[in-house]
């Protein structure tokens, strides 16, 4: 980020940090555009040390992402929005976020300089690319290397575009200044058998191993019933030793155990 001094810091094992995701578009509503965002920015955090627990999607107008932004801002250790940050007039995402937070909307200097230096070729900046430059006030920038126009920071909300690739050029500069604690891992272990057949077992082996999560996925495939078992944790050593008692225990059933899942 610009506009800040930020040192990466080092993940801390002693809590768990939360993010939130609000997607911003009555395109996303409508069906006529699938969202990518959900998936990557999930991923990316995870390698951050921080956990994605709630995902909203909005259509364009204020009074939603106002709520949305407020709801979710103070529940999470960061927040982070999609789309609507564009030059046309149904992008609002900064005018509702600056709502929200009860502060004016600025031509922010740093990123109306980005956009001159962008445009300086390409027709020159006009009113409706000037929009790309407002920001709540009192925000500091995200880099784009993409398109020119900055994603923006304020406080602990990560206002970004809409669009995948940009987004995830604006995930790549952030990547290491968010504090984190430890990556979350996991494993998976598929098995052709009905997810009633092994509840109690999946239950069990999860409260025998403290600190660890199991996840079932079922699926009918082949005209049979399986279904896969993601283990998460953030200990390696843990993560194993629960995989190995699931793998062993799903055996002493006469169902094998397949790693890395079906």
């Amino acid at each position: 980020m610009t506009d800040s001094a930020t040192t990466p810091a080092a993940p801390r094992a002693d809590r768990i940090f939360t993010a939130a995701l609000v997607v911003i578009g009555d395109e996303i509503l409508s069906g006529r555009t699938h969202d990518k965002n959900i998936a990557q920015v999930a991923a990316w955090l995870g390698v951050q040390g921080i956990r994605l627990k709630e995902v909203r999607v909005v259509s364009d107008d204020q009074d939603a992402i106002v709520e949305a932004v407020n709801a979710l801002r103070v529940r999470n250790d960061y927040l982070f929005t999609t789309g609507g940050i564009g030059p046309t007039h149904d992008d609002i995402t900064v005018d509702a976020i600056a709502a929200a937070l009860g502060v004016p909307v600025i031509v922010h200097p740093e990123a109306r300089a980005i956009l001159e230096d962008y445009y300086a070729t390409r027709g020159g900046v006009t009113e409706a690319r000037l929009r790309m430059a407002r920001t709540p006030e009192g925000a500091s920038l995200i880099p784009n290397r993409y398109s020119g126009a900055p994603g923006i920071c304020w406080g602990n909300i990560f206002i970004m575009a809409g669009v995948p690739t940009i987004t995830a050029g604006m995930l790549d500069a952030l990547t290491g200044t968010l504090e984190g604690g430890a990556p979350v891992l996991s494993e998976t272990i598929g098995c052709w058998v009905g997810e009633s057949e092994v509840a109690d077992l999946l239950r069990n082996t999860e409260k025998a191993h403290e600190g660890v999560a199991i996840g079932s996925y079922p699926f009918f495939r082949e005209g049979k019933t399986g279904a896969n078992f993601v283990i998460r944790c953030t200990d390696a050593d843990q993560l194993a030793t629960c995989a190995a008692a699931l793998s062993q225990a799903l055996a002493d059933l006469s169902r094998e155990p397949v790693a890395g899942g079906i």
